[in-house]
C-alpha cells in the first residue's frame, strides 16, 4: 500500500470526504502508474477515483468496532516519531 494512504476508520472526528478522496486518488495513481493521466486517459482516471472514493466511504461508514476511537493528534505525533526515527 502507498505510504501516503492512511487508515481512515475509527477516528474522532470521522474521516472527511476530502481525506477519503485523497486516499482514493493515491490508490488510483498507484494502480495506474500515472501521477496525472494523459488527456486520453483522464476521464477513466477521474471516474476510477470517484468510484474508489465512493466504495471507501461506504466501507468506512459500515465498519463497526468496540475499540475507542483514535485521536488524530496522538496518531500524528506517532507518525512524526516514526518518520524521525526512520529519516533522522
Amino acid at each position: 500500500m502507498c505510504r501516503s494512504i492512511k487508515t481512515l476508520f475509527n477516528f474522532d472526528p470521522p474521516a472527511t470526504d476530502e481525506e477519503i478522496h485523497a486516499a482514493a486518488l493515491q490508490f488510483v495513481r498507484k494502480l495506474s502508474g500515472f501521477n496525472a493521466p494523459s488527456k486520453a486517459n483522464e476521464a477513466a482516471f477521474h471516474r476510477a477515483v470517484e468510484e474508489v472514493a465512493g466504495s471507501a466511504r461506504r466501507l468506512v461508514d459500515s465498519l463497526v468496532t468496540t475499540a475507542d476511537p483514535r485521536d488524530r493528534e496522538v496518531e500524528a505525533e506517532r507518525a512524526k516519531a516514526r518518520a524521525a526515527a526512520r529519516f533522522g
